[in-house]
């Protein structure tokens, strides 16, 4: 069997045990070499939500091309594909089309389409979107305790650090240089990607550890005229 993996973490879910990329990259791995055949990728979509479409996955989309018939799209387990049932539905019928099928290596249902099988894969897809909902209850009741307590929601924007009394926002030095850098060669006439290309050989570290993107240069040049906090 050829096999291609694909794997998906969100951004909510980078730091949890058995969910990171290499975890589930090894889980896929091992899958091949117990059953056999070739492997091909992984591909994987990072910080992606388990609700997010088809078409806003781009190393998913990736995987799908690459099936042929007779292959299999390998996840480490079905919620990697989604915890939306309409989106997960639309996923596989993409990998149908290709005349390939979605394998899990944890198993749930994927075996094969008989119909202990099926009910298996939507049971699963279910609890995967309850667990989705459940999550977003969760946050949703969190930030509304923060703002009845005055303090700041949100994400703190690149340049600043939330100050000890979870409200004013403090300039950061390292990050107000990095800026400042940015301002002056976009005043050059660099373009957005030629000072991410830039931040990224020098080593500069972004807030979140991701490489600089172009998108990223043009939100803090859009903020660049923010004299205060």
């Amino acid at each position: 069997m050829r096999v291609v993996a694909y794997l998906r973490v969100s951004t909510d879910e980078q730091t949890e045990s058995g969910l990171g990329l290499a975890a589930q990259a090894d889980q896929c791995r091992g899958f091949v070499e117990r059953q056999g055949g070739s492997l091909v990728g992984p591909f994987a979509d990072e910080g992606v939500s388990g609700a997010t479409g088809l078409d806003k996955r781009p190393n998913l989309l990736v995987a799908i091309a690459e099936l042929s018939k007779g292959d299999a799209l390998l996840v480490a387990k079905r919620d990697r594909l989604g915890r939306d049932p309409i989106a997960i539905a639309m996923i596989e019928a993409a990998v149908r089309r290709k005349g390939a099928r979605v394998v899990s290596v944890a198993g749930e249902g994927t075996d094969s389409d008989s119909p202990t099988d099926v009910l298996m894969r939507r049971i699963v897809d279910a609890f995967a979107e309850y667990e989705r909902l459940v999550i977003g209850a969760r946050t949703k009741a969190a930030l509304q305790a923060k703002i009845r307590r005055g303090e700041r929601c949100g994400t703190v924007r690149y340049g600043f650090d939330l100050g000890a009394d979870c409200v004013t926002l403090i300039q950061n030095g390292a990050e107000q240089a990095v800026i400042r850098g940015i301002i002056e060669n976009r005043e050059l006439g660099a373009s957005l990607r030629e000072i991410a290309s830039d931040l990224n050989r020098r080593g500069v570290p972004t807030r979140n550890g991701r490489p600089w993107r172009h998108t990223t240069i043009q939100r803090i040049l859009e903020r660049k005229e923010t004299t205060h906090v």
